[in-house]
């Protein structure tokens, strides 16, 4: 059996309860709270409804469906965008459509996945150099296609 986080959630009244599709799905399905449409290279903030407390030590993220992606070229600007654990406004998703059709969204349709996630918090060190590995500096394909 997989833990189960509790994460406080309030719904708009426009709003879909979040909901994993399957029993092995990673991320609950996030619906659009408006009738909307998205005209080529358009990107628009989509409301969703959804307010979260995300339990500290956790953050959650919302990602692109990869249905919509293959079917109609709607993916997010910001992916995966992350919720922070002290954030109570709204769940928004930055859709932006890459397709070459308008694409109309109804109320209560999918747009997004909402992944809950832990987080380790960095305890930066600063120090006056960085040990050396084989790929060093090389960054952005510098390993190859």
């Amino acid at each position: 059996m997989i833990d189960s986080v509790e994460v406080p959630i309030m719904l708009s009244d426009s709003a879909t309860m979040p909901t994993y599709q399957t029993e092995g799905a990673a991320g609950l399905d996030l619906c659009c709270s408006e009738d909307f449409e998205l005209q080529p290279m358009e990107r628009k903030m989509v409301a969703t409804g959804v307010r979260i407390a995300v339990p500290i030590g956790y953050e959650a993220q919302v990602r692109p469906r990869s249905g919509l992606a293959f079917k109609h070229g709607i993916s997010m600007v910001n992916t995966p965008g992350t919720i922070d654990s002290d954030y109570r406004g709204e769940v928004k998703l930055i859709l932006i459509n890459f397709g070459s059709e308008a694409v109309q969204f109804k109320q209560g349709e999918r747009i997004g996945q909402l992944v809950l996630s832990p987080v380790v918090k960095a305890t930066l060190i600063l120090v006056n150099e960085l040990d050396e590995t084989q790929r060093g500096n090389g960054g952005f394909g510098s390993t190859g296609r």
